[in-house]
């Protein structure tokens, strides 16, 4: 009996689909859902190492390495979309950093400028990059990563924080922007999700306060109604809805999926 694919099981063929930090993580994850759908799927991550394994595990899936952060960088991999798949029907941007775990005045501003390129500016771009596609075919969807720090307020993580919640004024007014031409723009917002970088994140935050690893993701999950993470596949699963014909009707929404955080330690 074969195993049973943890994936939505819907009919995302013809689907073209752009995922940006695609070989690792959470975008890995959202990659290959896609994939298991029928779409035809192009990632870019900035590690080298990880886009030729995604690249030789996936029979069939197309990728670079791109950084997210250098405007000119964007503008090729959509060079290579167009000349790859011919077009963008879907777009999920997800290319983030954690960015500096520190007080205000010990933040670098080559840190900070460094986050929001990295974690809202590129969305703009890889949109700016996309639309036109869309508009030829008639619409589309983009979804945007966010977090559950972009409508929670996180102490010591402010560039981040600052950029995920612009992420969620950026989704709702290009919705409301390009709601007539039939593109859909909607953001998710994770919660603790089962990754290295939430224990690198934790770790960073345990080498500032003076705790240990353990005890800061403790920490973390002790305001989580379920007590306990998010896995990528749930996330995938959010973005695979909300481009189907199933998700339609919704456009301008933030979606958390954090199994209930109200509040970050």
């Amino acid at each position: 009996m074969n195993q049973q694919s943890p994936f939505l099981p819907i009919d995302l063929s013809h689907q073209r689909v752009v995922v940006t930090a695609g070989a690792n993580g959470i975008g890995k994850t959202i990659a290959e859902g896609f994939q298991s759908c029928g779409a035809s799927v192009f990632f870019c991550d900035i590690d080298e190492i990880a886009v030729e394994n995604m690249l030789s595990e996936h029979v069939g899936m197309q990728g670079c390495v791109t950084d997210v952060s250098d405007v000119e960088s964007i503008n090729q991999m959509f060079q290579q979309v167009e000349s790859t798949l011919g077009g963008v029907d879907i777009l999920v941007n997800n290319a983030g950093i954690a960015g500096p775990t520190a007080g205000i005045v010990d933040i670098p501003p080559d840190e900070l400028r460094l986050t929001f390129s990295t974690d809202l500016e590129s969305m703009f771009h890889c949109a700016r990059c996309s639309v036109p596609f869309m508009r030829s075919a008639g619409g589309g969807s983009i979804i945007n990563i966010s977090s559950i720090a972009g409508r929670l307020s996180f102490a010591m993580r402010t560039p981040y924080s600052a950029a995920k919640w612009g992420v969620i004024g950026f989704t709702k007014s290009l919705a409301l922007e390009l709601g007539q031409e039939k593109i859909r723009v909607n953001a998710i917002q994770p919660g603790h999700v089962n990754t290295d970088r939430f224990r690198r994140v934790a770790a960073a935050k345990a080498a500032v306060v003076g705790s240990t690893q353990e005890e800061v993701e403790a920490e973390f999950l002790s305001v989580v109604a379920m007590r306990e993470t998010v896995e990528t596949t749930d996330i995938a699963n959010t973005a695979l809805f909300l481009s189907s014909p199933f998700g339609a009707a919704i456009t301008g929404q933030a979606i958390s999926v954090c199994k209930g955080v109200e509040m970050m330690r």
